[in-house]
């Protein structure tokens, strides 16, 4: 009865938070502030150096001044243009919304609003602003001149304004610059992800308003869902006000500079204190699927946006070559799973308490049982992230284990299970959140009249198109004399091809080099080489060709060729794209963090990124990985699928002729492509080839991946790890267990109750019990592809192969098949505390932004 008048009364908080009135429509605002982001990482000049500041002296000296002219008597028939570089210095100025109701006032009387004025990236006509502007400020044209600001030193025609903020507003870009990587995910986008993202924000907002109430101070940190939005509001400056001022009587302070993520210190306690007070209110999980830190952004290939200079062919690839590899669209989701209690346990029961959870059918992405403590015994949060396809059901099992040694007994003991579907959760009218009681259907008699009950709560991310991990794999061993396959027509033997196999172990395509007719270049006999492929459906054709100094691949839709040049890529594939092949794991697919004095990983050989370069990504997107040791190759774009197999064949190939052999041995002899890479874990480091996420969770594991390294250095934060793992190092007081990282971890630092990492392949370990960061001040960790963050919060934990974020509260604990966090692994949060980035980099990276009321 008690529990039912609690659950009451967190349902009326609820209905509360979600009456408070917001004057604007924050979804669509929403999106276009997010499209707006992407138009300026598509020019990141703007974050640093001259051209920054030639954009405050712009936004001081013209764009500020024709806005308070537009807003007393509208100058122009439509709505302003405001200019990209000037709107991404306004921006950043709002986003401290106290300050900026404060610079407006003195010095233009009134709040200047984003009221009859458009962005420049929404494709509005800007040729009356254009022409007003050139009309007003004739020696600083409309357009931005990145060469002219480059040349010219700006900053004594900015001390001589007469009306200009003296907000450090280079300091505010610089804390506001990574914010667009952790709400770049394509779900963040997705209407229902904001939907739920703004009753988020509205509860956020009760939270404080009944902390006002009580005249509590409390500093509170929000996670990313409600912070994208939370900045949204902000960019209204005037229903900012407004809207704020109804609700508390004040404006809401945005607090985004105090980067101090030590334990005790205000953004660590801040996201615990949070966490505590949503959950108490309104009896649901404060953490959400896909709003969680992802860890640091990927460091740039080159800071000189790419300009086209060459044609590309603009004819469509033959439909045939389009089907050389059929593969089915795979959609990923993103779940978090906590188990919170459990009801009418047997009398008399004894042993330690856990549930297990698996899928009940065969499953790309997670086919592996794993386990997780259970709140209500273990008093600690423990949350398990996975990525796994939408559909089918998952299935729970509430498991005992014995505290005694008992000879011939089993030691762990199945009291009942009970499966739910994903696609109630998937499917409209969802909220990507499901908290419930289950009934345990018992395995067996346990002598027990009531039946068994088993809350737990579960969140989830819209589902999106996953990339495709594919394995090429050869029927025999090359011989070291010779790097070519003999070709003897078409009753060739099927052992002398190489084998693609697709994740499901399904044989897509195969392939075969040959040595063809020597052609005549100058006088000079030159020989030739082609790629032969089988498609499924059984037709051979010719893929490449070897002409002059580089590949023609696909009937000349595509060339490769080897250059020379100071970028550090080593290939060049040009076709209807640009695409560049750096050696190592870059950009998603890079480490997010080295040991400061180590060299580079020796792994990182094995690898080459595919990196497409276009006006829509001048920076770079990284399209493909391809790992030449194990035969992997991981392609995110449908487009470059084709050309990165035959790449990766022809790359290989040129490796054999250097005595490196690649490429997995014998199917008949591994078993299988999932069995070789479980065999050998050292080529799966980091890479996540291991696609199963098989791995157990380890509630009381010690580090078991890598060297322990006990140390007396306490205090501040753990280090994460790179790819390969290294060592671990564990420092004195660090408050529980720590996690290993298999595949693709470095080393990993336990320091004072702060975590370890794991990179490559993963993101990194954060443990934030004493750590903060990320998220408008307080997101926690987040998973990348493959293994996302641990943030833990006193104590530790680990992640095991394929396992995706465990976010902890209070305690240790972990998970890890062998211990240590497995490739394909999201991380472990322990969620006592606000989320870290461990990396021992800048705490301005992450920018956390949180608010004291």
């Amino acid at each position: 009865m008690e529990m039912e008048m609690e659950m009451k009364g967190q349902e009326l908080e609820w209905t509360k938070a979600q009456s408070i009135g917001i004057s604007v429509d924050l979804v669509a605002a929403a999106k276009k502030q997010l499209q707006f982001l992407a138009a300026v990482d598509r020019n990141r000049y703007l974050y640093e150096g001259p051209a920054l500041n030639r954009a405050i002296y712009r936004y001081n000296a013209c764009w500020l001044p024709l806005l308070a002219k537009h807003s007393d008597s509208q100058v122009s028939e439509g709505p302003l243009v405001v200019p990209l570089d000037c709107e991404w210095i306004w921006h950043c100025h709002r986003l401290n919304p106290v300050r900026y109701k404060t610079d407006c006032e003195e010095l233009y009387g009134k709040i200047l609003d984003n009221s009859n004025v458009v962005s420049s990236v929404e494709g509005s006509c800007k040729s009356k602003t254009e022409e007003i502007w050139n009309s007003l400020y004739p020696a600083e044209p409309y357009n931005f001149n990145l060469q002219k600001a480059l040349s010219e030193d700006i900053s004594e025609r900015i001390s001589k304004l007469d009306k200009c903020t003296k907000y450090d507003l280079v300091s505010a870009v610089k804390r506001q610059s990574p914010f667009f990587y952790q709400v770049s995910p394509p779900h963040m986008n997705h209407d229902l992800f904001l939907e739920e993202a703004v009753s988020r924000y509205k509860g956020f907002l009760h939270l404080i308003k009944s902390n006002n109430e009580k005249s509590l101070r409390r500093f509170c940190v929000p996670t990313y869902d409600i912070d994208l939005i939370w900045h949204t509001h902000q960019l209204h400056p005037v229903s900012y006000c407004k809207d704020l001022h109804e609700l508390l009587g004040k404006v809401l302070e945005h607090d985004d500079m105090d980067s101090d993520r030590t334990k005790g210190k205000k953004l660590d306690t801040g996201f615990s204190v949070t966490t505590k007070q949503w959950e108490d209110a309104f009896g649901t999980r404060y953490w959400r699927a896909g709003a969680m830190y992802r860890g640091r952004a990927p460091s740039p290939l080159t800071t000189t946006p790419y300009q086209s200079n060459f044609t590309s062919k603009d004819v469509i690839a033959c439909p045939d070559h389009q089907k050389v590899i059929e593969l089915p669209e795979v959609k990923a989701v993103e779940v978090l799973l906590e188990f919170l209690e459990v009801r009418n346990l047997p009398e008399g029961h004894k042993g330690l308490l856990f549930a297990s959870f698996s899928k009940t059918t065969k499953d790309i992405f997670f086919n592996a049982k794993r386990r997780l403590s259970i709140f209500s015994e273990f008093e600690e949060k423990q949350v398990a992230s996975f990525q796994c396809e939408p559909t089918g059901e998952l299935l729970f099992e509430l498991m005992s284990h014995s505290p005694l040694y008992i000879p011939m007994k089993r030691a762990y003991k199945t009291l009942g299970s009970a499966s739910f579907s994903l696609q109630d959760c998937l499917v409209p009218p969802s909220k990507l959140y499901a908290e419930k009681w289950l009934e345990m259907v018992p395995s067996s008699k346990v002598g027990n009249l009531k039946p068994i009950y088993m809350r737990f709560a579960m969140s989830f991310t819209i589902p999106t198109i996953a990339q495709h991990t594919l394995h090429v794999v050869r029927s025999r061993p090359f011989s070291k004399s010779s790097c070519f396959f003999p070709f003897a027509g078409k009753n060739q033997d099927a052992k002398n091809w190489t084998q693609v196999i697709d994740e499901t172990g399904t044989e897509v395509l195969r392939l075969q080099m040959r040595d063809t007719e020597k052609e005549k270049v100058k006088g000079i006999s030159v020989p030739r080489k082609e790629v032969v492929g089988i498609t499924k459906s059984g037709k051979i054709c010719t893929l490449a060709e070897f002409v002059g100094t580089g590949w023609s691949l696909i009937d000349s839709h595509w060339s490769l060729h080897r250059e020379k040049n100071s970028e550090g890529y080593l290939f060049l594939l040009k076709g209807k794209k640009m695409v560049k092949f750096f050696p190592g794991r870059k950009l998603d697919y890079e480490h997010k963090h080295y040991e400061e004095n180590t060299t580079e990983d020796k792994t990182e050989q094995h690898f080459m990124t595919l990196v497409e370069f276009s006006a829509e990504d001048p920076y770079g997107k990284a399209v493909a990985l391809l790992d030449l040791k194990s035969g992997c190759i991981k392609v995110k774009e449908e487009s470059i699928t084709v050309p990165g197999v035959i790449v990766a064949f022809i790359l290989s190939d040129k490796l054999k002729k250097e005595r490196y052999d690649g490429f997995a041995v014998n199917p008949a002899e591994m078993g299988s492509v999932k069995e070789e890479i479980k065999a050998n874990p050292e080529e799966g480091k980091g890479t996540n080839l291991s696609s199963s996420g098989a791995s157990v969770v380890n509630l009381k594991s010690e580090v078991v991946e890598g060297n322990v390294v006990t140390s007396q250095k306490g205090g501040g934060c753990g280090g994460a790890c790179g790819s390969g793992c290294g060592n671990a190092t564990r420092s004195a007081g660090a408050g529980g267990c720590g996690s290993g990282c298999g595949g693709g971890c470095g080393n990993m630092e336990k320091s004072s109750a702060c975590g370890s990492g794991c990179g490559g392949g993963c993101g990194n370990l954060v443990k934030s019990g004493g750590c903060g960061g990320g998220c408008g001040g307080g997101c926690g960790g987040g998973c990348g592809g493959g293994c996302g963050n641990i943030l833990k919060s006193g104590g530790c934990g680990g992640c095991g192969g394929g396992c995706g974020n465990i976010l902890k509260s209070g305690g240790c604990g972990g998970c890890g098949g062998s211990g240590g966090c497995g490739s394909g692994c999201g991380g472990i949060f322990k969620g006592n505390g606000y989320h870290e980035n461990t990396s021992g980099n800048s705490c301005a990276e992450d920018h956390p932004k949180a608010v004291v009321v």
